[in-house]
This record gives structure tokens, C-alpha cells and sequence, in this order.
């Protein structure tokens, strides 16, 4: 996620996961305010054992493309709904 706000959209996904009984983590890295810690997260995720990653993002949603840039382990990319646009701006941005 690219912040706790994020959660709201985000915690279904994790509950999903858990229900099926697929190991998950969750994290909060923003692509905006701490984008090395991003870079060094995404290049640690083959070695961590992480076979894909779901990110959910706001907005422009740079966080699925900045992670996807930076490892070959898969990405999905979330749309969330933000105040402005309901969603539509990351849904356009992560389907682009």
C-alpha cells in the first residue's frame, strides 16, 4: 500500500488471502515520500520468497509500476479510491 489509508480497499484482499490460506504480508512503502526504501523493498522480494505482489495505490498509483520496475516477481496493481475521483485516476493509471 502506498499509505494506511489505503487499508480500507486493501484489507480485503488480505482477508481473501488469509481465508484461502495463502501466506501474505502487508506493508506501507510510499512510491512519493520514501521511494529508496520502495527500490530496496521491491529488489529483496525474489530472495524473500515473494511470488507476487498486490500493491494498491491512490492517485496517479505509481506504486505497482515503481515496484514492477525494480524486481521480476509479478505485480498486480489496485486501484483505490481517492476524494477527488472516486478512483477513476488510479484505475486509468494502473490499466494504462
Amino acid at each position: 500500500m502506498g499509505s494506511r489509508s489505503d487499508w480500507a480497499t486493501m484489507r480485503h484482499a488480505s482477508a481473501t488471502l488469509d481465508a484461502l490460506g495463502v501466506v501474505c504480508e502487508t506493508r506501507v512503502v510510499s512510491a512519493h515520500r520514501t521511494p529508496e526504501r520502495l527500490f530496496t523493498y521491491a529488489r529483496g522480494l525474489r530472495e524473500r520468497g515473494i511470488a507476487v505482489v498486490v500493491a494498491g495505490a491512490g492517485g496517479a498509483a505509481h506504486l505497482p509500476g515503481m515496484i514492477a520496475s525494480s524486481t521480476t516477481v509479478p505485480v498486480l496493481g489496485v486501484p483505490v479510491a481517492g476524494r477527488a475521483l472516486g478512483g477513476i485516476d488510479s484505475l486509468l493509471s494502473i490499466v494504462q
